[in-house]
């Protein structure tokens, strides 16, 4: 069992089944369901999730979702640190460019000792990070 972080482009693949990674995302997801693995995210995340669905049917999905997370104490709020070290770093514009909201996960990610990312966005592996498909 370990530590998964969940990035929007892993959620919003495996919400979506017109996505064109939705196959991958979701055999990526049954298996960390099966190896027991720990998930969570960031708020921040939750919000990129729920801009990007709002208009795809996929509403009550990503807020059953954030209501879990937040129940279970796995969605995580960024510190005043993690803000500044991200903007930090998005200035730099290090990991090949990523956004902030990516740059925000880095360092949330970092600080929890978190290796694995359930996405395939490019910018995590330039930062570093496992994806998991």
């Amino acid at each position: 069992m370990s530590l998964v972080f969940l990035d929007s482009a892993g959620l919003l693949a495996l919400w979506s089944q017109s996505d064109q990674w939705h196959e991958m995302a979701e055999k990526s997801f049954l298996e960390i369901v099966r190896n027991r693995d720990q998930v969570l995210t960031t708020t921040f995340v939750m919000l990129e999730c729920g801009n990007a669905v709002a208009r795809r049917g996929f509403r009550q999905e990503a807020s059953r979702f954030r209501d879990q997370l937040e129940a279970g104490g796995t969605l995580i709020w960024p510190t005043e640190t993690d803000w500044h070290s991200a903007w930090q770093a998005y200035q730099r514009g290090q990991a090949d460019s990523a956004g902030i909201v990516d740059h925000v996960s880095f360092v949330v990610m970092r600080r929890l000792g978190i290796t694995k990312v359930f996405t395939n966005d490019r910018h995590f592996k330039a930062a570093g990070f496992e994806t998991l498909f």
